[in-house]
């Protein structure tokens, strides 16, 4: 098996940098640009046992969640100083303590899902028909979230009040709000600390979903968030935050593959992809972000739904 050569890592980098983010799939995208393109693509960028192009992603996976712990470094400080402080304080009694928690706990369904179904998932669904059903179905779910219900939300409020019952940490207090001027990010976060644990780990687990090529790890968690009376604003910037540790953790277990004989031929064009794929990672989560203050999913929604239809089609004829 050859390994992936310069321009394959770039434009799988950029591919990658930018799909993981935006709501359509990175997963699905690099099964179904190997197959559309074809010839020496489809070899050197494989998904099957041993294929360096696996080792390849990893790598770029790594570089997509440190572009956001750099676009997030501020919330991140904040976060991680939160939860020292919890831990030495043994409470939680500020917004950073408890988003801090939050994240967390809803990290830790995804984590068990992630450990227990990788290989069946990559092994079974790792190919183009697959993951040209998934993405049409993730296209729907985008559309229907949209159309038929988030959960009563208007997009003017927040999530319901924090209720205290629910875990053995103690959150029975409130978070206390600072008299000082914030900033816009600080202000959503506070609204984020807000959410019921259960809400949070609703949320979080949505990200199992994204082990099925075709679903996106993005799409799923903000429609989650969006069912549980969060904004667009606030479901995406909850949607980033999660899935930073997720992306950095699976990357970082994974990474050992990139030092495999099978691979090193591969290793110079992962670096490269892999700086693509941080800045248009950065890129991205940059745009995003904004545009997410005022718009919604249904435009990714239509994509998916059109190039999952015309990939289902193609693959099967």
């Amino acid at each position: 098996m050859s390994g992936v050569t310069y321009f394959e890592g770039i434009v799988v980098g950029a591919l990658q940098g930018v799909s993981e983010l935006f709501p359509v799939s990175s997963l699905g995208h690099s099964i179904l640009l190997p197959a559309w393109v074809g010839g020496s693509w489809a070899t050197d960028l494989s998904m099957g046992e041993g294929s360096p192009y696996l080792a390849v992603l990893v790598a770029m996976h790594v570089a997509t969640a440190l572009a956001l712990v750099l676009f997030f470094w501020r919330d991140w400080v904040r976060i991680v100083r939160g939860l020292l402080t919890s831990i030495r304080d043994r409470s939680v009694t500020t917004p950073d303590q408890r988003l801090a928690w939050l994240l967390v706990i809803a990290t830790i369904p995804v984590g068990i899902a992630g450990l227990l179904l990788d290989k069946v998932v990559q092994e079974y669904l790792g190919k183009p028909v697959p993951a040209a059903i998934f993405l049409i179905l993730n296209g729907a779910v985008l559309y229907a979230v949209e159309w038929f219900g988030r959960g009563g939300h208007d997009d003017t409020g927040g999530p319901e009040p924090v209720l205290a019952t629910e875990t053995t940490i103690d959150f029975s207090a409130q978070p206390t709000m600072p008299m000082r001027a914030i900033r816009v990010e600080e202000a959503s976060d506070m609204r984020l600390s807000q959410l019921r644990i259960s809400q949070a780990v609703v949320i979080g687990a949505a990200q199992i979903f994204a082990l099925l090529p075709g679903i996106s790890r993005s799409g799923s968690t903000i429609v989650a968030g969006l069912r549980q009376r969060l904004s667009h604003e606030d479901a995406a910037r909850f949607a980033f935050l999660l899935a930073t540790p997720v992306i950095l953790a699976a990357g970082v277990l994974k990474m050992p593959s990139l030092l495999k004989p099978a691979a090193h031929s591969s290793l110079g064009p992962a670096i490269v992809g892999s700086l693509v794929a941080f800045v248009a990672a950065y890129l991205s989560v940059r745009f995003l972000v904004s545009y997410f203050e005022t718009r919604t999913l249904t435009p990714f929604a239509i994509y998916c739904a059109i190039a999952g239809a015309a990939s289902l089609v193609y693959f099967t004829l």
